[in-house]
């Protein structure tokens, strides 16, 4: 009878013993178990976290180096946070992001001829500024004309024959899609006459837009220096108009292609910066202008006439060429620029 009930009183123990085991394995079941053995000062007998042996663990990690001691206390971490219960699991909602929303391009037609956009207090005598000419003289050796483009970055509507990798709204790094290749066209028209061009292709507005009119007006000034023939520049950029979710295209018919519009901007020294050449640059600005809207009247807008210098005071001959604007694909900006190319070349060699 005796063994019977020793018997019996093992087979409970072993059973106590796998539940024990059993409720170890459940880490929210271990914690209250943990805690009503601490309570009645009952040893876990290692069943279930042994504290001492984690502090003594930590203790002895301590003397390794910086990055594995990050990595340690990772996984410390890890080890002494219990998961929460089910009902306590927050399941976050699957982040639902926005529809991109594809801005609407429309397209318009700036009339344009010889008007000049003032956004200056300077009053303007158009006609005696035209009869009296340019004073930019082309040199006879040398290059005589410089293309930089301050907004190197500066980029069109992607389409399937020019799609680009953007780094930013119409902007991209690479140069085969963006204001550059619209330069490379520029010069290769120009050359095609006679005229002998630099081109610099250097991106200034990136990665940082501030400070890129500095930046390219440092890089002028080096090319001045180093080749005081040049008596043209063109800071070749492409306009952004849009009004809200809307990005308009500019139009021209002209050349039987889909082509932009361009735009001449001049600057002036009214903000406070001294500016000697202003007249000199919006008179060379009427000639060209008169010579492209002769041969295509809808291609050129309006010269804009503004407070700000843009680098212009430099030299003579200096101006902002923007073409076509951001709604506009590389392709229609492309025709645009060697219509502005083909009638301004011969202006240009009739001022050597």
């Amino acid at each position: 009878m005796n063994c019977k009930k020793l018997f019996l009183a093992g087979l409970l123990i072993l059973a106590l013993i796998c539940l024990v085991r059993a409720a170890a394995a459940n880490p929210h079941t271990r914690e209250l178990l943990s805690a009503f053995a601490e309570e009645h000062k009952i040893l876990s007998a290692g069943f279930w976290f042994n504290k001492e042996s984690a502090a003594a663990q930590k203790s002895d990690d301590s003397s390794q180096s910086a990055d594995s001691e990050d990595n340690i206390q990772e996984g410390d971490e890890a080890v002494n946070t219990l998961p929460p219960f089910p009902s306590e699991v927050i399941i976050p909602e699957k982040a639902v992001s926005e529809p991109q929303e594809t801005p609407v391009i429309l397209p318009t037609t700036i009339e344009g001829g010889m008007v000049v956009n003032n956004n200056t207090s300077y009053e303007l005598d158009l006609e005696q500024l035209v009869s009296e000419g340019t004073s930019v003289k082309l040199a006879s050796e040398g290059p005589q004309v410089l293309i930089i483009h301050t907004h190197g970055s500066e980029a069109y509507t992607p389409d399937i024959t020019d799609s680009y990798a953007s780094t930013d709204d119409f902007r991209t790094e690479n140069p085969q899609y963006s204001v550059i290749r619209v330069g490379d066209e520029l010069a290769s028209c120009l050359e095609s006459y006679g005229i002998s061009v630099i081109h610099d292709r250097n991106i200034y507005d990136y990665p940082s837009y501030t400070g890129s009119y500095r930046r390219s007006g440092e890089a002028i000034e080096k090319y001045l220096e180093e080749y005081p023939g040049i008596s043209v520049i063109f800071d070749v950029h492409r306009d952004a108009i849009g009004d809200g979710d809307v990005v308009y295209k500019t139009v021209a018919e002209a050349g039987g292609k889909p082509c932009s519009q361009l735009m001449l901007l001049v600057g002036t020294g009214e903000n406070g910066l001294e500016h000697l050449y202003w007249k000199e640059n919006l008179k060379f600005a009427l000639l060209l202008q008169s010579a492209v809207v002769s041969k295509h009247p809808s291609l050129a807008r309006p010269i804009a006439l503004k407070k700000e210098r843009y680098n212009q005071h430099l030299s003579t001959g200096s101006l902002i060429l923007e073409i076509g604007s951001s709604g506009n694909t590389l392709s229609e900006a492309l025709n645009a620029v060697r219509l502005f190319a083909d009638a301004v070349a011969p202006a240009l060699t009739e001022l050597k």
